[in-house]
């Protein structure tokens, strides 16, 4: 197949749920072109099946903004025509969706008819989708999507609860690709965070406000007073330089080291020994399954679609969201002793083998085919 991605090419969930899905497809021989406005994140080496088309937005002094879901349609009727391709996927509802739409429509004066599938991520509908400002285009072009896809079973109910949705909407879970997050052997890395064998405690997103970071710092100050451990802060976002100022008022600052962005997560993972969660919303929770993939057992909320990867007392434990006390608890129950942290750890491996980027490629390439399908019966009509 010749498939067309379309993503934020940030790296946030959705886009690199989309450009792993899109890689994995071009190793299995699918030619697969991502369509965006930068090069996506993780995208970084070459494969004679891959291909990126840059979205270019010109500066007008007429607009305020530019008109970015113009130009994506544009450029999306323009590779359809030229690379000849059988199905776009677009990933987040805002503005992917009604830009395929447009340029489907506008393909179609071509003579060409191609089908797009829609895979709805998280904020695209439990926060951006439900504004007032977008929610009639969200729900307009989700539904004339040729398919409807979500990352797990909380946000479908959610996208039907919030949204009149008339077609129908697949659970195709996120995944892991365990050629890549997998332990690593890093145990100088270890010993220069952790030089007197302190448990080692990462939390991995883009602080904002509905990751709770705050949250994270008042579980570990408790962490800390039962058993020796460093913290490892991975990530940049608006609540960054206050969760610092946070460390330093409550006197861990010693114990806490933010380390920004970094590409090799995997390779922090690899010395860690329990992964921290308290979202106020999941959609899935892709930063606790790589981790899991890594050998780190999670504290998480019960939030989303997060009971759904993190088995309780498994490979790891949940608590109502907001309820520092027990997860604290529930971290030390695991930490202060050698024997159960081993378990948690080969029970964490264990869980994330059930999203091996290997099971779940399949469920994707059917589903692409039968939405080919599906338009093929109605172009002969």
């Amino acid at each position: 197949m010749k498939i067309g991605i379309v993503c934020y090419p940030t790296f946030g969930g959705s886009g690199v749920v989309a450009t792993e899905l899109g890689k994995a497809l071009a190793d299995e021989g699918h030619q697969v072109h991502f369509i965006t406005y930068s090069q996506p994140a993780r995208l970084d080496f070459f494969s004679a099946n891959l291909f990126y088309h840059e979205v270019s937005v010109r500066d007008y002094p007429l607009f305020d903004y530019a008109p970015y879901e113009s130009a994506l349609a544009s450029k999306l009727v323009d590779v359809v025509r030229f690379e000849k391709l059988d199905i776009l996927h677009v990933h987040y509802a805002i503005p992917h969706a009604s830009a395929a739409f447009m340029a489907k429509q506008i393909l179609a004066t071509y003579g060409i008819q191609i089908p797009f599938v829609t895979t709805l991520h998280g904020t695209d509908i439990t926060l951006v989708g439900k504004d007032p400002t977008y929610k009639p285009v969200v729900t307009f072009s989700i539904n004339k999507s040729d398919g409807i896809t979500t990352v797990s079973q909380s946000l479908k109910d959610d996208t039907l609860n919030h949204f009149d949705i008339t077609g129908e909407i697949t659970v195709i879970p996120n995944f892991i690709d365990f050629e890549r997050f997998s332990l690593k052997p890093k145990d100088h890395f270890k010993k220069a965070i952790a030089p007197n064998n302190e448990r080692i405690l990462i939390h991995t997103s883009n602080f904002r406000p509905v990751k709770r970071t705050p949250d994270v710092i008042l579980m570990f100050q408790k962490i800390l007073k039962k058993v020796p451990s460093k913290l490892l802060m991975v990530g940049d976002g608006p609540e960054r330089s206050s969760n610092e100022k946070m460390c330093r008022e409550l006197g861990i600052s010693d114990h806490v080291r933010f380390l920004g962005k970094q590409e090799a997560v995997e390779e922090i993972l690899s010395v860690s020994d329990l992964f921290l969660m308290p979202s106020e919303s999941e959609s899935f929770g892709l930063a606790a399954l790589e981790a899991m993939a890594c050998k780190v057992p999670a504290i998480t909320s019960n939030a989303g679609g997060l009971p759904e990867l993190n088995i309780d007392g498994f490979c790891g434990y949940m608590s109502d969201v907001g309820d520092v006390e027990d997860m604290a608890l529930k971290a030390i129950s695991i930490l202060e002793d050698d024997e159960v942290l081993q378990q948690f750890k080969e029970n964490a491996f264990k869980r994330a083998q059930d999203f091996d980027l290997k099971k779940i490629l399949p469920i994707y390439v059917d589903y692409y085919i039968s939405i080919i399908e599906k338009q093929k019966v109605l172009t002969d009509r």
